[in-house]
C-alpha cells in the first residue's frame, strides 16, 4: 500500500506530479488518483489509500480550498495524525487546517535545497521515513503521540483568578508544542471544552489525539495547589498524575516538572535543545509574570472600546516591567496599549514605539510588538514601510491573536478585503470567544458576498457575545455585536432594541457607537441614523478609527453622501490626516 498520498486540486496536476516525482526521487513511495483501478469505485479506493498512507500530502491552493474532496482528504488525515500541508500559491489553507504549519512551495521550480521543500521533506521523513519494508505493527508505531491540554480549572473559589488557570493551561501548551516528537492540539481547540463536563475517551476520538492532559489550580496568598492527570484517550486510565503544593514561587518549576513528567509518561526521548526549549521562560519573576497574565485576560476579555481597558493594561504591565525589565512580552504588551491610546482615542502621549523596541531588544522574535510599529507608520504615511512590519509579525507569529487581529485592520484599511478575511479567520480560529474579530469577519463576508459565511459568523457573534454580557452586563462592546448579529440574522427589531439598550448602558463607548453606525448603514438601511451615530464618533474618534470610517466597505452605500464626506473631512483635518491610505475600490453591491 501507499506510504505517501498526494492530495490536490485537478488544476493543480502538473504541480502534483512534479512534488509525487521528487518524492520518489528521494526515496519515498508516493500514490496519487492517477494510479486508480479501472475496476474499482473511485471512492472506495480513495478510502483505503488514505487510511493506509503514511502521511497525506495536501497540496493546498485556492482551487483546492474550494474543493470538497481536497477538504475531506485533509480532514481525514488531520484526524489520522498523517497529515503535510503546503501552498501552492502563497494562500493560507482554509479553516480548520490554518492552525496547523504549511510548507510554502509558491514558485517552487523543483530545487532541493528551497526552504519551503526542506520544510516539506523533512515532515515526510518524519512519518513516512525511507526505510520501506516495516511490518504494519513498526508503521504504526511510528504514529505520533498527540495530546489535548484541557483549561485547567480555576478552584481559587474567585473568578477573577480565572486567567492564573488559564495561564497555567496555555504555558504547558506552549512547552509541549516545542517537543518534536509530540503532536499538541492548539489553544483554541482545547479550550473549546473549557467550562463544560466531558468525557475524556468522547474528546480524544473527536480530536484524534493518543492522550488528554487535564487538572486544576488553587491559588491562595503565597501558594498554589495544582492537581494534574495525564489520561490515556482510548482506555480512560490514568498514566501519570500527580498534586503540587508549593509556594507560588516555585510555579515555574512546577510547570517544568509536568512537562517532564508527561514526556517521561509517554516514554518519548526529549532532545538537549527541547529540554532548553521548556525551561526557558520570558521572566524568572513570579510577580511580573502574574502580573503579566491579569494583564493580557483584561486585553483580551476587557471591554473593547472602553478607553478604560487600555489604561488598566497599560499601568499592570508598566509595572510587571518595572519588577522585570528584561521581560519581552510585558513590554510588547505595554507597547500594544500605548498604541491603542495613542492612535485609536487620540491621547497625546507615548505611542508605544520605545516599549516595542524594548521588547525587541530583549528578544527579536516577539511578533507582536512590531504591531505599534505598523501604527506609528501608517499613521506617517509610510505604507510600504508599515507593510514591511506587518509582514515581519505575520511572519514570526503566525497563531498569534494579535497579529492576524490586527493584521485583518491593516488589510481593511487598504481595501484588502480577501487578505483580511484571511487574517480574522485566523483571529477567530486562536480566540473563538472574540466576538469583535468575528463581527470583522462577518464584515469581510458581507463585502465578497459569501452569504452562508455571514449567518455562520452572525450566530457565532451573537453566541459569544451573549457569554460576554452574562459574565459582564454592562460590556458595550459585546452589547454593540449583539446588535449587529441580530441585524445580520435578519431581526432588526431585536437589534434595534440592543442599540438603545447598549446606549444607555455605555454610551461613551465609542467603538460600540461606531458598529452600530456600521449595522445601522449596512445592514438597517437607516442612512439617517447611521449619519447621526458616526457624526457623534468620530467628532471625537482618534486617528486610527478616523482611517478605518474613510475606506470602510460598510460605510458604501453613504460614500457618495455630502454629510459623510463633510464628517470625514473635518475628523481627517483635525488628527492632520492627509489621503487615505488606500483609494476606495469597487466592492459586491451590499
Amino acid at each position: 500500500m501507499a506510504e505517501i498520498f498526494i492530495s490536490y486540486a485537478r488544476s493543480e496536476e502538473p504541480r502534483a506530479v512534479r512534488v509525487a516525482e521528487a518524492l520518489r526521487a528521494a526515496g519515498h513511495r508516493v500514490w496519487r488518483d492517477d494510479e486508480l483501478p479501472a475496476h474499482r469505485a473511485y471512492v472506495e479506493v480513495i478510502e483505503e489509500r488514505l487510511r493506509a498512507a503514511d502521511a497525506v500530502v495536501v497540496l493546498w491552493s485556492a482551487e483546492a480550498a474550494k474543493s470538497e474532496w481536497v477538504r475531506a482528504e485533509a480532514d481525514t488525515a488531520r484526524h489520522l495524525g498523517t497529515l503535510i500541508q503546503a501552498t501552492l500559491d502563497g494562500g493560507i489553507p482554509p479553516l480548520p487546517f490554518n492552525q496547523i504549519q504549511c510548507a510554502d512551495l509558491n514558485g517552487w521550480d523543483g530545487q532541493a535545497d528551497s526552504p519551503g521543500w526542506r520544510k516539506l521533506v523533512a515532515s515526510v521523513e518524519a512519518l513516512a521515513p525511507t526505510v520501506k519494508e516495516a511490518p504494519p505493527e513498526a508503521r504504526a508505531r511510528r504514529r505520533q503521540v498527540c495530546v489535548c491540554v484541557l483549561p485547567f480549572a480555576n478552584m481559587s473559589g474567585d473568578a477573577e483568578q480565572e486567567y492564573f488557570s488559564d495561564g497555567i493551561s496555555e504555558d504547558i501548551t506552549t512547552d509541549l508544542s516545542k517537543i518534536s516528537a509530540l503532536g499538541v492540539v492548539a489553544r483554541n481547540t482545547a479550550f473549546t471544552f473549557k467550562g463544560r463536563s466531558v468525557d475524556i475517551c468522547e474528546i480524544a476520538a473527536k480530536l484524534g489525539v493518543s492522550h488528554v492532559l487535564e487538572g486544576s489550580v488553587r491559588k491562595a496568598g503565597g501558594r498554589v495547589r495544582i492537581n494534574a492527570q495525564l489520561i490515556d484517550g482510548e482506555s480512560g486510565d490514568h498514566v501519570w498524575a500527580e498534586r503540587y503544593d508549593r509556594e507560588l514561587e516555585d510555579i515555574f518549576e512546577i510547570q517544568d516538572e509536568i512537562s517532564k513528567a508527561i514526556v517521561r509518561a509517554l516514554k518519548i526521548k526529549l532532545l538537549p535543545e527541547e529540554e532548553k526549549a521548556i525551561e526557558q521562560r520570558g521572566t524568572t519573576n513570579v510577580e511580573a509574570y502574574n502580573l503579566y497574565l491579569l494583564a493580557r485576560q483584561y486585553w483580551v476579555t476587557g471591554n473593547h472600546g472602553d478607553v478604560r481597558r487600555e489604561e488598566r493594561v497599560m499601568r499592570i504591565s508598566s509595572r510587571a516591567v518595572e519588577i522585570d525589565p528584561y521581560y519581552a512580552q510585558a513590554w510588547a504588551l505595554l507597547a500594544i496599549a500605548q498604541s491603542s491610546l495613542r492612535y485609536g482615542y487620540g491621547r497625546e502621549m507615548d505611542d508605544g514605539f520605545a516599549a516595542a523596541n524594548a521588547a525587541l531588544a530583549i528578544d527579536s522574535n516577539i511578533a507582536e510588538a512590531y504591531l505599534p510599529m505598523v501604527k506609528r507608520l501608517q499613521d506617517r504615511q509610510r505604507l510600504d514601510a508599515a507593510k514591511e512590519k506587518m509582514d515581519a509579525a505575520l511572519r514570526l507569529g503566525p497563531e498569534s491573536w494579535e497579529v492576524n487581529k490586527e493584521a485583518g485592520r491593516f488589510y481593511l484599511l487598504r481595501r484588502d478585503v480577501a487578505a483580511a478575511t484571511r487574517c480574522y479567520e485566523k483571529a477567530v480560529e486562536v480566540m473563538e470567544s472574540d466576538f469583535h474579530a468575528w463581527a470583522m469577519l462577518s464584515t469581510c463576508y458581507f463585502a465578497l458576498g459569501q452569504k452562508s459565511k455571514i449567518r455562520e459568523a452572525a450566530r457565532m457573534m451573537v453566541s459569544e457575545a451573549e457569554k460576554a454580557v452574562r459574565q459582564d452586563p454592562s460590556n458595550g462592546a459585546a452589547l454593540g455585536i449583539l446588535a449587529g448579529g441580530h441585524a445580520l440574522l435578519g431581526d432588526g427589531e431585536r437589534s434595534r432594541e440592543w442599540i438603545d439598550r447598549a446606549l444607555l448602558i455605555d454610551p461613551d463607548n465609542l467603538n460600540m457607537r461606531y458598529n452600530f453606525a456600521c449595522v445601522l448603514a449596512t445592514h438597517l438601511e437607516d442612512k439617517e441614523g447611521a449619519l447621526k451615530m458616526l457624526g457623534t464618533t468620530l467628532s471625537l474618534a482618534g486617528p486610527l478609527q478616523v482611517r478605518v470610517a474613510d475606506t470602510d466597505t460598510d460605510f458604501d452605500s453613504i460614500r457618495d453622501d455630502p454629510r459623510f464626506q463633510k464628517m470625514i473631512l473635518a475628523a481627517k483635518k483635525r488628527h492632520g490626516i492627509a489621503d487615505p491610505i488606500a483609494a476606495p475600490v469597487s466592492s459586491p453591491a451590499k
